[in-house]
């Protein structure tokens, strides 16, 4: 049975769902928060994540489509991916310098999959 593996932020998004660590990092800097050090570090670790996984969005535009998938998010398959969990560390460093709360979730069964690849899933919850 495969396992799941999830970071995400401690306070529901408001469209209801956890928001991963990438988003509330990229909120961060997008709102000018980031220190230049956090800064450099987000856009050489975004770059290396881009370079390193599919984004699923740009195999399938509908996988985040709230009206066709809502609460989509994604989930590092745990033996798949483990070289992309070894670099999560600095993301999380910079959600507690900044205060932002955030959890590390494990599920063997994260809710339907609606995209797939050797690294990760993205899913709908279940109710």
């Amino acid at each position: 049975m495969t396992t799941y593996l999830r970071f995400q932020g401690t306070e529901r998004h408001e469209r209801g769902f956890f928001p991963g660590i990438f988003m509330l990092v990229n909120g961060l800097a997008r709102e000018g928060l980031l220190t230049d050090e956090q800064e450099r570090f987000r856009q050489v670790g975004n770059d290396w994540y881009d370079a390193a996984y599919v984004t699923p969005s740009h195999v399938d535009p509908t996988v985040y489509d709230r009206e066709v998938n809502p609460g989509a998010v994604a989930w590092f398959k745990v033996d798949g991916a483990r070289h992309l969990v070894e670099r999560i560390d600095g993301y999380l460093e910079i959600l507690t310098a900044h205060g932002i709360g955030w959890e590390r979730v494990e599920s063997s069964d994260p809710g339907r999959v609606v995209y797939e690849d050797e690294h990760q899933v993205v899913v709908v919850p279940r109710d």
